[in-house]
């Protein structure tokens, strides 16, 4: 992008334009105090991502609560009675709806960041504005349909309580909000990365759906951590080196008072969702000087 000046004044004189609109300068670039600027327009594509998901759809927002709850069944019923996979005193129903609920923040904020570049096209290039806030948008509008999630979750869980089962939180719930921090930084910068890559290769557009479902396996989401531990300790490899896997398992921790939990694993998971947020800002920043060349 060439640098242009903005607004003036009748004397027309280099020194009195009220903005200068250039390249960003440092790969790491992240300018708070311009996003704070175009907050009215970040808010507005906040408004936008949670408006118009269910819009057109029949039931409309009541899906926030369809999707957690018919994946937990159909998780029950597969692997807690058909495969037999025992979640120690913890009601199998609570256990998989609490790994599904952490897990939907990271799985929506992953696959919506990544189609920044190509379903925002139009908008790039007409007007300017701060790229980063139509990720940032998707983090934030995410936040409300697992904020509403949550308290499903919170709701069965005080049932199966009140119920006789054996489920507590613990003093490691104070963490609680690190853990959706470190979903929703691992989230955006793993989508700013595969949002510049699909500008090029489309193929990753058509990966991601697969992409993702594997993940959440490997990530522990519908059993136990302890399980491919003690059953399949060849194959604990790809789940002890998958940061995620211990953020479904803190939080189950955290939460239902079961699993493991350990502060290097924690630190772990903290440092990857830092170092892959600035590694897709840096590729972010790069892909959005030239993007609209290539797609």
């Amino acid at each position: 992008m060439n640098n242009k000046k903005v607004g003036y004044n009748s004397t027309n004189k280099e020194s009195d334009w009220l903005y200068e609109i250039s390249p960003k300068k440092g790969l790491f670039e992240f300018n708070f105090k311009e996003i704070w600027q175009y907050r009215d327009l970040l808010i507005l594509f906040v408004k936008r991502d949670i408006v118009t998901i269910y819009k057109q759809t029949v039931l409309g927002p009541l899906w926030f609560l369809i999707q957690p709850l018919f994946t937990s069944v159909i998780f029950t019923l597969i692997f807690n009675n058909v495969a037999q996979v025992s979640t120690g005193t913890v009601p199998n129903f609570l256990f998989n709806l609490a790994g599904i609920t952490l897990w939907g923040y990271f799985r929506d904020s992953l696959t919506k960041t990544s189609q920044t570049f190509t379903k925002n096209q139009n908008i790039f290039g007409k007007v300017y504005f701060p790229r980063v806030i139509i990720p940032l948008s998707v983090i934030i509008s995410n936040l409300l349909k697992f904020g509403i999630q949550l308290g499903i979750f919170i709701a069965f869980y005080f049932y199966y309580v009140s119920s006789g089962a054996s489920a507590s939180p613990n003093q490691n719930l104070l963490l609680f909000p690190v853990y959706v921090a470190i979903m929703g930084l691992s989230g955006l910068g793993l989508g700013m990365i595969l949002s510049s890559l699909t500008t090029k290769y489309r193929d990753f557009t058509q990966l991601m759906t697969f992409a993702v479902q594997l993940l959440m396996y490997i990530s522990a989401v519908p059993f136990p951590l302890s399980k491919v531990k003690d059953d399949l300790p060849a194959y604990y490899w790809a789940f002890k080196f998958n940061p995620l896997a211990h953020i479904i398992e803190g939080f189950r921790y955290m939460t239902l008072d079961t699993g493991m939990f350990s502060w290097l694993s924690f630190s772990y998971a903290l440092g990857f969702s830092i170092v892959v947020f600035l590694f897709g800002l840096l590729i972010f920043n790069r892909t959005e000087k030239s993007f609209i060349d290539t797609v």
